[in-house]
């Protein structure tokens, strides 16, 4: 472990120091060789799903796992969109000149060596690679053993460019040693690592939180919430809602429950209920909303739980301070929606809930890099330091200060 992270932190050198043109033609030949080797990469993705079924992983899972050819061309636009974004290394932050006139320049800079931990989706490491090339950084990439053949497709098309550019293939790496031991020796290993992003479940995340000595930025559980308020247009209500749970269920920015204004519920409830028995959603609730439409009863676990599947969790609350209240209970600081035509309602949610996301009128879904203009994301943080929300190439950077004298002494 120690060799293979030496290499990286010496490759991290070389690639601090890449012209950014270098680096975006780099991404574009990338993003023609992950189409050149469609047919390969479905190949091995097509393995990683016959042992899934084979291992019973839910539908969810297996619709976050799966690629075909659609999805591949997805992942080298994403990594073209990465190439033409602006370049973060070495943007002048903030500049100033002192009384005694040093020049003082906050510069932009990369991080280093980062290592990304995360489950299922292939994609995430052409996204997480990408991501980091264009930043500057080295990237150490552990993805779940349910996809380790699409990984391994993907990162060594990725690590053939490199190689014919001249460039070392430790600037991307699949963890040699992917089993818990050996994720435990890496978000340990603080002399060579720079930052630890995971990505993925509850087990995984509290894992690296507890044990890391690297920095961690934490890619937590997507806990998200849609509360419909007393002034919200009900059409449009119900278009956000079923959206935001059942346009992909199994992503951490979909909805997992659904807060319903107590003056508006007795409206909402049905059509909603209609909207959603249309998507074969599971339906659970408390007891004013069963009074309201027939559907299972909802627990105390029920709030507290990110389904990653089409099941919803229904709550009839007393305006916007239990709805604040339930959101600051059991959110977990990702994404969060208030559907109204209220103006102080909405300017009360959005200053009030403390989460990464704050929506008005509009789905939890759009919580993504690619959507904000990111190219990609390697995660969307719910620290809320160093970064927050989706991680694009600006969050993969830090920073140092330039200073300028003409011999200046400190008396």
């Amino acid at each position: 472990m120690e060799n293979y992270l030496k290499e990286a932190k010496a490759a991290a050198s070389i690639l601090a120091t890449l012209e950014g043109e270098k680096k975006n033609r780099v991404l574009r030949e990338i993003a023609d060789a992950l189409e050149r080797e469609c047919e390969m990469i479905m190949a091995a993705n097509a393995k990683d799903m016959q042992e899934g079924k084979n291992a019973g992983l839910s539908s969810a899972l297996m619709d976050r796992l799966f690629l075909d050819e659609g999805r591949i061309k997805a992942m080298a636009q994403a990594v073209r969109q990465i190439a033409a974004l602006k370049e973060p290394v070495g943007r002048v932050l903030e500049g100033w000149v002192t009384d005694n006139g040093l020049r003082i320049e906050k510069v932009a800079i990369p991080i280093g060596v980062v290592g990304i931990i995360y489950e299922s989706r292939p994609n995430v490491t052409s996204d997480a690679a990408a991501l980091c090339f264009k930043s500057g950084n080295v990237a150490i990439l552990k993805g779940g053993k349910e996809a380790s053949q699409s990984n391994a497709a993907i990162a060594g098309v990725i690590r053939d460019v490199l190689r014919r550019e001249g460039l070392p293939e430790a600037l991307v790496s699949l963890l040699p040693d992917a089993s818990r031991e050996g994720v435990a020796k890496l978000i340990r290993m603080d002399r060579y690592v720079d930052l630890i992003i995971p990505r993925g479940g509850e087990a995984l995340i509290r894992f690296v939180n507890e044990n890391a000595t690297v920095p961690v930025v934490k890619h937590d559980k997507g806990l998200c919430h849609t509360y419909i308020h007393a002034g919200a247009d009900l059409d449009e209500a119900v278009k956000i809602a079923v959206n935001a749970k059942c346009q992909r269920p199994g992503v951490c920015n979909a909805m997992e429950t659904l807060l319903v204004d107590r003056a508006v519920a007795a409206t909402a409830l049905p059509r909603l209920k209609e909207a959603f028995d249309a998507e074969a959603t599971k339906l659970l609730g408390d007891e004013a909303t069963r009074q309201i439409v027939p559907v299972e009863p909802a627990g105390e676990e029920d709030y507290d739980t990110e389904y990653l599947a089409n099941v919803l969790s229904i709550k009839v609350v007393d305006g916007v301070d239990e709805a604040i209240a339930h959101i600051r209970r059991y959110g977990s600081g990702h994404s969060e929606a208030i559907v109204t035509n209220d103006h102080k309602a909405a300017e009360r949610f959005l200053n009030e809930v403390d989460a990464a996301c704050v929506y008005v009128n509009a789905s939890t879904r759009f919580t993504d890099g690619g959507a904000f203009g990111f190219g990609a994301e390697v995660g969307i943080s719910t620290n809320k330091l160093h970064a927050r929300g989706p991680m694009g190439i600006n969050d993969l950077t830090t920073y140092k200060y330039k200073i300028f004298g003409n011999g200046q002494i400190r008396e």
